[in-house]
């Protein structure tokens, strides 16, 4: 992994975050010169694309809103298309640092996992959220923990690595409601491995959250609803991931 910055690309869904993408850009440019960005911008109705050509981004632009699943999964086929090993996802917010980057590709590499996720809650831990958020994210935790045989300390996290064979599965298949915690349950089902790396998260950079006080619970139980529903479906083979490392659906 030592030339990963010719072998990776930055991918950063974006709705209406003309107020942080910028700097996020520069800073990803300052810190790794030559690493590939991508900005899916999920149909903003602000200055959000003309910000992410200005600073040198490549724009995906979506023709309607398909939320944060579709502008990922979006993102991951296009990745996947080009060839690059690794995909690096960051918000678009500003919350997660792009110098913690090195840090998910050391854990991959110590860990042999196929997605790396960045999580606030390991280490010093940096921002992490409200009183009420952080119990929604608790309770997931504690199911997620369950059902996929291993501690999932940060459920919700958007920063992720993801290496060159969950690339591919991501391009075929990608939760579109509540893709971060769904696609951890997917992944493990499929036996690919997942693990963490501690991360320091930033305060948002502009724009607000759209998980508030009143809405934390509720995201909560929907997730609950839709991981207990998908645990009672079957396993795809072709999306196994000793079928995708043997050359499998694309």
């Amino acid at each position: 992994m030592e030339n990963w910055t010719q072998q990776a690309i930055v991918l950063i869904p974006a709705f209406n975050e003309e107020a942080s993408l910028g700097p996020l850009l520069d800073e990803v440019t300052a810190l790794f010169p030559g690493l590939a960005i991508a900005v899916i911008n999920d149909c903003s109705g602000d200055g959000t694309v003309a910000m992410a050509r200005a600073h040198g981004a490549a724009v995906l632009d979506l023709p309607c809103n398909l939320g944060v699943g579709g502008a990922m999964q979006t993102g991951f086929a296009y990745a996947c298309a080009r060839g690059y090993r690794y995909a690096i996802r960051l918000d678009g917010d500003g919350q997660h640092p792009p110098a913690g980057i090195p840090q998910l590709f050391a854990t991959m590499r110590e860990t042999g996992a196929d997605v790396v996720i960045g999580s606030r809650f390991l280490g010093n831990g940096g921002v992490t959220s409200s009183r009420w958020r952080s119990l929604g994210i608790g309770v997931l935790s504690a199911l997620l923990s369950f059902a996929c045989r291993q501690r999932i300390t940060d459920p919700t996290s958007g920063f992720q690595l993801v290496n060159a064979i969950a690339l591919r599965f991501f391009s075929a298949t990608y939760p579109a409601n509540y893709p971060e915690p769904e696609s951890l349950a997917l992944l493990t089902r499929q036996g690919f491995g997942v693990a963490e790396a501690p991360v320091a998260f930033r305060v948002r950079q502009g724009g607000c959250s759209s998980i508030g006080k009143r809405t934390a619970f509720y995201y909560a139980l929907t997730v609950i609803m839709s991981l207990l529903v998908d645990r009672a479906r079957a396993v795809d083979p072709r999306l196994a991931r000793h079928a995708l490392v043997g050359g499998g659906v694309p």
